[in-house]
């Protein structure tokens, strides 16, 4: 895989011209996301565009609900024929096998390939404190997150979206046919913003991640083509 499809560009705008704006200023870009903002502004028509421009989706809606409600929201989205779909962890075992299950459902009831269903393990914009002060759980990071992993991949899910932190851990763990997902990732030259568990392109590469999502250091820099060129030269000079 080229080391430039490994990068999913995030679309985080809040409505249709401005995302078709960008699709058009990043002609080479060919993994967009399209998370709740998005998808909440327009619907599946956003879908229905970048499909048009032959390009790979990954939808981020991060499911999170009892589990009737993730299963049918699961074979719902399976049928837009998008390439990657987000599930939290949180919604236990079981949830996430029946909606693994409801994925393949979907897809085939519209003729279109299964997505890959990823569990999110925990939100990179938590930091360590938060976990343990506000949401009172008495786990280190690590640690946390590799147990929500784990209970993914128990459940026979694609795969995991992780800060670029724990994928080395993960790879190593999870081997290499589980899809490692890593969010947040910033440049060197770009804003951390809200980032609380972050590392630069290259390094999450190295570390064994599959894609990496970079949203603002692309999307709202003066000039978005030069700042993916950017991205893409960093990653040029991994050695395979």
């Amino acid at each position: 895989m080229s080391k430039a499809n490994q990068i999913i560009v995030a679309l985080d705008v809040p409505d249709k011209e401005r995302a078709i704006t960008l699709i058009k200023q990043l002609p080479s870009v060919t993994f967009w996301k399209v998370g709740l903002e998005l998808f909440v502004s327009c619907g599946p028509v956003i879908l229905e565009i970048l499909k048009s421009h032959n390009k790979k989706i990954f939808l981020d809606l991060k499911f999170h609900d009892i589990p009737n409600t993730v299963i049918g929201a699961c074979r719902t989205a399976a049928g837009y024929g998008i390439d990657l779909l987000t599930i939290h962890s949180t919604v236990g075992k079981d949830a996430l096998k029946a909606a693994k299950d409801s994925i393949n459902e979907g897809a085939t009831t519209a003729n279109v390939q299964p997505p890959k269903l990823i569990a999110v393990s925990l939100l990179t914009s938590i930091s360590a404190s938060q976990l343990a002060f506000e949401l009172k759980i008495p786990l280190e990071v690590p640690e946390y997150s590799l147990h929500m992993v784990l209970m993914a991949k128990q459940a026979e899910l694609d795969g995991a979206v992780c800060s670029p932190q724990e994928v080395a851990q993960l790879r190593d763990i999870c081997g290499k046919d589980f899809l490692l997902v890593c969010p947040g990732i910033r440049p060197n030259w770009a804003a951390r913003g809200d980032q609380k568990r972050t590392l630069t392109p290259f390094q999450t590469i190295q570390a064994g991640a599959d894609y990496l999502v970079i949203g603002r250091p692309i999307t709202a820099a003066i000039e978005p083509e030069v700042a993916w060129q950017k991205v893409c030269q960093e990653l040029s000079s991994i050695v395979p």
